[in-house]
């Protein structure tokens, strides 16, 4: 079976699992597990920031990142394919009682322009009050786009000009880091929290840590207690992501180098209609027979993501090994083949 869902699919590594295994644990609601205590000593540290908690899921911490900057009635800015928007389960509203203003921006992505022209006026009572900026980065509906740091630098004026605070969902933001050569302390300077997951291409079974400056981390420990976050022994599951920063970060190339060649195999087969632009780990594309695609992929223990009206997506990851990128590419290969066959019988 090849599996292409999802950067979230894979297994610890016999590595991770020795760490896992010997990992020192104690109470982390009581703050006295050593192993969470020092990953999320290691996160802060290395985003610059002051602070960092450890949370079992990227949905949480981007969750409570909202609660801890916003009041019920307010308002956050978005991309429309914003994760925080489509994907958390309507949590903005249900967990904080804020609305999103969606913005239309390209692959994910928002200019800091489309922000300033969204910003609801803070004297204008009759609309929302608007006190949050959320990006994403890598976007994942976007197809694992990256921004451009200028972009991100003029947005990170505009939301200080008007006293917004600025989050950013970085489920893959070590993709981007890899990508563009960053040093995560880039971050650290610009946003007030940051999430970062270990459970996508880091290779670990859950995680994410939440970081950011102290005045707004001070919330951060009875916000994840409110949402059911709190956690005893989870240094097992710290100690996977200490490992995964250990060994698993510069080998996130690895993941791109064949996402890129899969954008490249599929743009050459008659039977896609369009492939988006890849960056990172994730391959967004078009077919023109969606129900063809998928019956072949299945029969052939094949699994990828529907995304619906002909788009389907891959995403490369850490247990997606180069026999099984060979393979993919030869079956599918034979797709169109396979079809015209069908039809002489």
């Amino acid at each position: 079976m090849i599996d292409l869902r999802s950067d979230t699919v894979t297994k610890p590594s016999p590595g991770m699992l020795q760490a896992i295994f010997n990992a020192p644990v104690g109470d982390d609601v009581y703050k006295e597990d050593p192993t969470v205590n020092a990953l999320e000593e290691r996160v802060a540290a290395m985003f610059g920031m002051d602070d960092a908690l450890f949370f079992p899921t990227g949905s949480m911490a981007n969750q409570a990142a909202i609660k801890m900057h916003t009041q019920p009635g307010e308002q956050l800015i978005c991309d429309k394919y914003a994760h925080v928007y489509n994907y958390e389960g309507g949590g903005a509203s249900f967990n904080s009682g804020v609305s999103c203003k969606l913005l239309d921006g390209s692959r994910g992505m928002v200019t800091a322009q489309q922000v300033e022209e969204a910003i609801n006026p803070p004297d204008f009572y009759h609309s929302p009050l608007t006190t949050l900026v959320c990006l994403e980065n890598t976007t994942n509906k976007g197809g694992g786009a990256c921004y451009d740091w200028d972009v991100v630098k003029e947005i990170k004026q505009v939301t200080d000009r008007h006293h917004l605070g600025l989050h950013l969902d970085g489920a893959r933001l070590w993709n981007a880091l890899v990508k563009k050569g960053q040093d995560p302390k880039e971050y650290g300077q610009i946003f007030d929290t940051v999430s970062v997951c270990f459970s996508k291409g880091m290779g670990t079974p859950l995680g994410t840590v939440l970081t950011g400056k102290a005045e707004i981390m001070k919330k951060a420990m009875r916000v994840r207690k409110v949402l059911g976050g709190g956690m005893r022994q989870i240094g097992y599951m710290a100690a996977a992501a200490l490992y995964a920063l250990d060994h698993n970060i510069d080998r996130l190339k690895e993941d791109h180098k064949r996402a890129t060649e899969l954008e490249q195999f599929l743009a050459a087969q008659s039977w896609v209609k369009k492939v988006e632009p890849v960056e990172t780990n994730i391959v967004i594309f078009e077919v023109h027979d969606e129900i063809a695609v998928t019956q072949y992929c299945a029969k052939n223990e094949i699994i990828i993501s529907n995304m619906g009206q002909g788009k389907l997506r891959l995403v490369t990851h850490l247990d997606y090994t180069q026999e099984q990128h060979e393979q993919f590419m030869e079956l599918m290969g034979n797709f169109e083949s396979v079809e015209k066959a069908k039809i002489s019988m």
